[in-house]
C-alpha cells in the first residue's frame, strides 16, 4: 500500500493531478501561466488518453500534472502514472474531468504493483494521497489483489501443492481459523478419489486443504478454488506453447484464498469454509490414463476422456464435499477452460450459476466495482456431449463446441439442485502490460464477488 497514503486536511504539499480530455483541455489551459501554455505547445500535448504533461512554476518546481483520460474509465485513468511520474506525493485535483475518486485510487494502487520475489523493484512508485476513509476501504482490496498476483506469478518450484497449503495455514493463523488437510493416500482413505487420481503422478503429493472460520449460528459459505499448480496435460500432453504458462493453473485457488481473506478481514457474519484441492498434473508411470473410470466422492462414475480436463476432476470431489454440509452458498473459482477465453477473451471471466438472481446480483456488483463478468448459460441439452458408453459420464467429449459450458455442466452434476452455486471460469492473467494491469497474474472477479458477499451478508 506504499502507493497510497492518507491525505490530511489542509495539507498542500502534494502535487495536483488534473484529469483532462481533448474537449476540456482549453478550459484547463485558462488556469495556466503563459510559460506553462508554451510548454504544452512545445510538448504537443493534446490530452490523449494515457498521456500526461508535467507543469512547473517559475522556479522550475513541479506543481501540477495534466493527465489525458477517457471519461468512462476511472479505474485505468491514472493507473499508468505511479511508474512514470517523478517519485513524490500527488493528489487528484478538484478541477478537471470528474472521475470516481475511489476507482482512481484503486487503479493507482493496482498500477503500482511489482512482483519482486526474484528481482529488485524497477523503481519506487509515485504516491497518491487520498482521504482516510477511502484508504481504509481500499487497503484490503489492494492487498487481496496483490496476493492473487503474487501466488499466480510464483513459479511452480516455489508454488506447489504444499506451498498453497502453507499460504492457507498462514491465512488461518492470522484470522484464528482452523486449517486441516488430507495429503497423498489420505485422500483415498477419506474418499477424495479424483483429487488423488489427478495428482498421484507428481513427486509432490496431492492434497485437499480446508480452512474453517466463523460462528456456528451464521449462514454457511463455501469458497472452492482449483489448485492445479502445474498442468502438463497428463498423458494427453500439452504442446510446449500450451504448457508454457501453466504455473497459472492454480489461479482459481489464488482467487479463493484472497476472497476468503477479504471475508475474514471484513468479519462478515458467515461460517466460512475454504476448500482448495491442490495437485500437479504430471506424467510418470502411475499417471492417470485416458479411458480409466473413477468412482467419484458423489458416487458418480466418470470416464477419463482426456487427462487434460483435470481441473473439473479435482473440483468435483471438492464440490461434492462442500454440498454435504448444505451451505447457504457455494462459490468456485477455476482457470478451467480455454473455451471461455475464445468466447469472451482474456478480460471477461465466464460466470455460471444455478440461480439467476445470484448471477444478476454478482453482475451488478461487477459493474459497481469496475470488475466486469459475463454470464454464460448452463444449457442442459449440452450434457449429452459428456455421455460415456460405460460410465455415468465422461470428463470431456469429442466436440469442440461449447467447451466452457460443458465444463460447467460437468461441475453442476456434483451440486444438488437444492444447493445455490456459482462458478467462475477466470483467466487470472494479463498477457501484456496495461495501465493498472501489469503483465502476469491478475485478480478477475475478486472485487465483484466480495461486493456481492458484502451485500448478501451485511454486518
Amino acid at each position: 500500500m506504499s502507493a497510497l497514503i492518507e491525505r490530511k486536511r489542509g495539507d498542500r504539499r502534494s502535487i495536483a493531478i488534473e484529469a483532462v480530455t481533448a474537449a476540456s483541455l482549453s478550459t484547463a489551459r485558462k488556469r495556466l501561466s503563459a510559460a506553462q501554455k508554451r510548454w504544452l505547445d512545445e510538448c504537443a500535448f493534446t490530452a490523449a488518453p494515457g498521456t500526461h504533461a508535467l507543469l512547473a512554476d517559475a522556479n522550475g518546481k513541479l506543481v501540477r500534472v495534466l493527465a489525458g483520460v477517457e471519461g468512462n474509465d476511472a479505474l485505468g485513468a491514472l493507473a499508468g502514472l505511479p511508474g512514470t511520474l517523478p517519485v513524490g506525493v500527488y493528489h487528484l485535483a478538484e478541477e478537471g474531468v470528474a472521475l470516481d475518486a475511489q476507482h482512481v485510487a484503486l487503479g493507482w494502487a493496482l498500477g503500482a504493483y511489482q512482483f519482486t520475489r526474484y528481482r529488485k523493484a524497477r523503481r519506487a512508485p509515485a504516491t497518491l494521497a487520498i482521504p482516510g476513509d477511502d484508504l481504509k476501504a481500499l487497503a484490503p482490496l489492494v492487498q487481496a489483489t496483490a496476493l492473487v498476483r503474487d501466488l499466480v506469478n510464483t513459479p511452480t518450484e516455489d508454488m506447489g501443492p504444499e506451498h498453497l497449503g502453507d499460504a492457507i495455514a498462514k491465512l488461518g493463523k492470522a484470522h484464528k481459523a482452523k486449517v486441516r488437510d488430507w495429503v497423498g493416500d489420505e485422500l483415498l482413505k477419506h474418499n477424495f478419489p479424483t483429487i488423488h487420481a489427478v495428482g498421484r503422478a507428481s513427486h509432490r503429493a496431492p492434497r485437499l486443504i480446508e480452512l474453517s472460520w466463523g460462528k456456528s449460528g451464521d449462514p454457511k459459505l463455501v469458497i472452492v478454488g482449483k489448485g492445479v499448480c502445474f498442468d502438463t496435460g497428463g498423458l494427453d500432453l500439452k504442446p510446449s506453447d500450451g504448457m508454457r504458462w501453466m504455473k497459472k493453473d492454480m489461479g482459481g485457488a489464488a482467487h479463493a484464498i484472497a476472497l476468503a481473506s477479504l471475508v475474514m478481514e471484513a468479519k462478515l457474519p458467515v461460517r466460512l469454509t475454504l476448500l482448495v484441492p491442490a495437485v500437479e498434473n504430471a506424467v510418470s508411470g502411475n499417471a492417470m490414463r485416458p479411458g480409466e473410470v473413477i468412482t467419484t466422492r458423489a458416487g458418480i462414475t466418470v470416464e477419463v476422456d482426456n487427462t487434460d480436463a483435470e481441473g473439473r476432476l479435482i473440483l468435483c470431489d471438492a464440490l461434492a464435499y462442500a454440498s454435504e454440509s448444505k451451505p447457504d452458498l457455494i462459490v468456485d473459482f477455476a482457470t478451467l477452460t480455454g473455451a471461455a477465453r475464445v468466447a469472451l477473451g482474456p478480460d471477461l471471466p465466464a460466470l455460471f450459476s444455478n440461480r439467476e438472481e445470484l448471477a444478476d446480483a454478482v453482475l451488478a456488483a461487477g459493474k459497481r466495482t469496475a470488475d466486469p463478468l459475463w454470464q454464460l448459460p448452463l444449457w442442459r441439452p449440452y450434457r449429452k456431449m459428456l455421455d460415456s458408453y460405460l460410465a455415468d459420464m465422461a470428463n470431456a467429449g469429442g466436440s469442440r463446441h461449447a467447451g466452457a459450458i460443458t465444463a460447467a455442466l460437468y461441475l453442476e452434476r456434483f451440486v444438488p439442485e437444492s444447493q445455490a452455486w456459482m462458478h467462475l471460469d477466470t483467466y487470472a492473467w494479463n498477457d501484456a502490460d496495461r495501465p493498472g494491469r501489469p503483465r502476469g497474474g491478475e485478480a478477475m472477479g475478486l472485487r465483484a464477488f466480495f461486493a456481492f458477499l458484502q451485500s448478501r451478508y451485511p454486518r
